[in-house]
């Protein structure tokens, strides 16, 4: 196990290790089925259902219903995994995946893509900056967002025998590397990518490669980052998110959603209701809706970048 982040993005896309792994998965247990909204071509699993359609189901463009059958479907005993955008996956079928899933007692994870500026030409309407405030606000519901390949592929295997409702973001092309392949993840637990005292930075999916590339400039400076991979947001891990407050005094959390509901408020309430005194500030969406462009402009637009994240650091310490 080991961390070998340098800076540069994986050669692996996304999509292709998430059609590897549902397929493997699936192959493993006759219980898993994979349900998409007539978007498999997009997660890399339309081989997937060609060769398996027994176990790869599309519902066409139809997520509410996808949701609905995916409940039928934990309560007859399998163990059903849900794709769509997340845009999709979270705001048109909220009900179902409330009402349907997660209240009547049904396991079901689900699987949306493309958060936030990741989504890129998609457009505005399929810019999620709100999906992790909405899955959060669900009672006993699991979410997390991954932030490279490794975590991907392990977070896949361990969700499939997990209850409850449970709501992985990820992107669909990729990021900087951050770990090795055999690297051990525990949901719930969040992950130190490197120690520092200055300031802690608290990140998750996309952000969490920003942060590391913040740290490497503010080191020039004699600024050391702690930079903690949160990638469960819920249920997030108070002890480490406590530890760090205390250790360096200083708190950025940064995130690709809306600074409403995401990690932010969640490392937010886990300080105040620990009643550590610390300098606190958010790099997040503000308050705006989605737009379209390349990543990078998107980027900059929406201030989600390593210059905005030493801005932060700055400012608080």
């Amino acid at each position: 196990m080991a961390i070998i982040y340098d800076g540069t993005p994986e050669k692996r896309v996304y999509k292709n290790i998430f059609g590897e792994t549902m397929e493997a998965i699936a192959a493993s247990d006759a219980d898993v089925v994979y349900l998409d909204a007539d978007v498999m071509n997009s997660a890399g699993t339309l081989g997937f259902w060609k060769r398996n359609p027994r176990q790869a189901i599309n519902c066409g463009i139809a997520e509410a219903n996808m949701l609905g059958v995916a409940a039928g479907l934990s309560a007859g005993g399998k163990k059903p995994c849900v794709h769509t955008f997340g845009i999709f996956a979270t705001r048109r079928c909220y009900d179902q995946a409330f009402i349907s899933a997660a209240y009547a007692g049904n396991s079901v994870r689900i699987f949306g893509s493309d958060p936030g500026v990741v989504a890129a030409f998609n457009g505005g309407t399929h810019m999620p900056f709100e999906d992790m405030a909405l899955m959060r606000a669900i009672p006993d519901s699991t979410v997390m967002e991954i932030s490279d390949g490794a975590m991907l592929t392990s977070l896949m295997w361990q969700v499939k025998e997990r209850q409850g409702l449970t709501y992985v973001r990820w992107g669909r092309k990729s990021y900087p590397a951050l770990y090795s392949d055999d690297h051990e993840f525990v949901i719930g637990r969040g992950q130190v990518l490197r120690d520092g005292s200055s300031a802690a930075v608290i990140a998750c999916g996309l952000m969490v490669g920003e942060a590391m590339a913040a740290a490497a400039l503010l080191e020039n400076e004699g600024i050391n980052l702690r930079v903690v991979d949160m990638f469960t947001i819920k249920p997030i891990d108070r002890e480490i998110v406590i530890e760090s407050a205390r250790k360096t005094g200083a708190v950025v959390v940064a995130e690709n959603h809306n600074t409403i509901g995401g990690l932010g408020d969640a490392v937010a309430d886990a300080l105040l209701e620990a009643g550590v005194p610390v300098k606190f500030r958010k790099v997040g969406v503000s308050n705006r809706f989605g737009s379209v462009g390349p990543q990078p402009y998107l980027q900059e637009h929406y201030g989600l970048t390593a210059a905005n994240i030493v801005e932060a650091v700055r400012a608080i310490i």
